[in-house]
């Protein structure tokens, strides 16, 4: 199995599939297994997943970790994968570290595509905690029934529950660091992309769910607001984890958004 090391950590990356590249990077506590919806919408291209420090198959660093730290990280990955430039796909978390890149490494990123994300830990939108359990209800839990209370805060009333049991079979299934989860946390808490946006000049679309209680979808018409040229869409009847909620709309979007990317130059190695 494929790792990389850097500043402190083992980060551990896999890929598949055959054509221009394309990274995805993961949200808070979530590792790569959580692309397999997306993955679907990347057949022709060549899908290159990791998981962020302190998560799943990569080591959990002392922290806290910082969201520049782990866009460096990601750099790291596509170092090892030979990969000049690459399309750059981020959920949540991952939405502000492919961010991130883009203004350390505007090089490397061909074209954005940010969902369910914010320009702000700290002083975006926050989230709506009613649709969340309880932090005293949440200690006395097993794993299972604290992936199930978070169904009303990371999905839409409307999403079939077998959709989301699939999910929740997978996440269990992956290994968590409640460390790990603390130091990215810390991270997002501490990062502010606001004024910095404005210098992103890679294409960009931004996708929110309409009914997202954990980043509001103010967060990301803002980040679309900010970045010049960009695009927003709202994704109706779908939560944070929009994804699920909606799969054929985002896969429709997915693969609509890297078509019309399909005239760049192609700098990254496949």
């Amino acid at each position: 199995m494929p790792y990389v090391e850097n500043e402190s950590a083992r980060l551990y990356w896999t890929e598949t599939g055959f054509g221009p590249p394309v990274l995805l990077i993961m949200g808070l506590s979530f590792t790569h297994e959580m692309w397999f919806r997306t993955l679907p919408a990347l057949n022709g291209y060549r899908a290159i997943l990791f998981d962020n420090r302190g998560m799943g198959q990569s080591s959990v660093p002392p922290g806290p970790y910082s969201i520049a730290q782990m866009a460096r990280d990601a750099h790291a990955v596509l170092r090892a994968a030979n990969v000049q430039s690459a399309h750059v796909i981020g959920a949540s978390m991952g939405g502000m570290i492919a961010q991130e890149l883009a203004l350390l490494h505007p090089e490397t990123v061909r074209s954005l595509l940010l969902a369910c994300t914010s320009y702000s830990g700290l002083f975006g939108r926050w989230p709506d905690i009613r649709h969340g359990p309880l932090w005293m209800q949440w200690k006395k839990m097993t794993r299972e029934e604290r992936e199930y209370s978070l169904r009303r805060l990371l999905h839409s009333d409307t999403t079939p529950l077998d959709r989301i049991e699939e999910d929740v079979r997978i996440r269990c299934a992956c290994n968590r660091s409640q460390k790990g989860f603390f130091n990215q946390f810390a991270g997002i808490l501490r990062w502010n992309a606001y004024w910095r946006l404005p210098r992103i000049t890679a294409p960009t679309f931004v996708m929110h769910g309409d009914q997202d209680r954990l980043i509001p979808p103010q967060n990301g018409r803002t980040v679309a607001a900010r970045i010049p040229g960009a695009r927003f869409q709202l994704v109706r009847d779908a939560g944070h984890i929009l994804t699920t909620d909606q799969p054929e709309v985002c896969r429709e979007a997915l693969s609509r958004f890297l078509g019309e990317q399909a005239d760049l130059p192609a700098t990254g190695s496949g």
